[in-house]
């Protein structure tokens, strides 16, 4: 359904292997907790780079698992992405209908529509 390719600029990505109706599941994701008291162990390393705010108060970190922390910014994302404290989940969901080869996209700031600055400079 889903894959990892080479993005121009970019690293690695997810793309679709199959066409995604608008509001369809894309991928449901376990995640590995980091917890607050140990974050710094892992802060400045490579990791941070692909870790979620997790928690009630976003106070730990968690490590996406099947391709959840590949997923590439956008600020015109066709994806979005949930967290489930409860279930320890992070879900990925279509904003709109996604074509196969498309690369699915989210914005890292949770809600699709936020434009507020992430820690890297962000390419087209």
């Amino acid at each position: 359904m889903i894959v990892v390719r080479n993005t121009p600029n970019k690293g690695r990505g997810v793309f679709a292997g199959r066409n995604f109706a608008e509001r369809e599941l894309i991928e449901r994701t376990p995640v590995l907790i980091v917890p607050a008291e140990e974050w710094s162990y892992i802060r400045n390393t490579i990791l941070d780079n692909y870790c979620f705010r997790f928690g009630p108060n976003q106070e730990h970190a968690a490590l996406a698992m099947g391709y959840g922390s590949l997923y590439n910014h956008s600020y015109t994302p066709n994806a979005v992405y949930e967290v489930i404290d409860g279930e320890t989940v992070i879900q990925f969901t279509a904003l709109r209908d996604i074509q196969v080869g498309e690369e699915i996209t989210v914005n890292y700031n949770r809600d699709p529509r936020d434009n507020s600055p992430v820690w890297f400079d962000v390419l087209p």
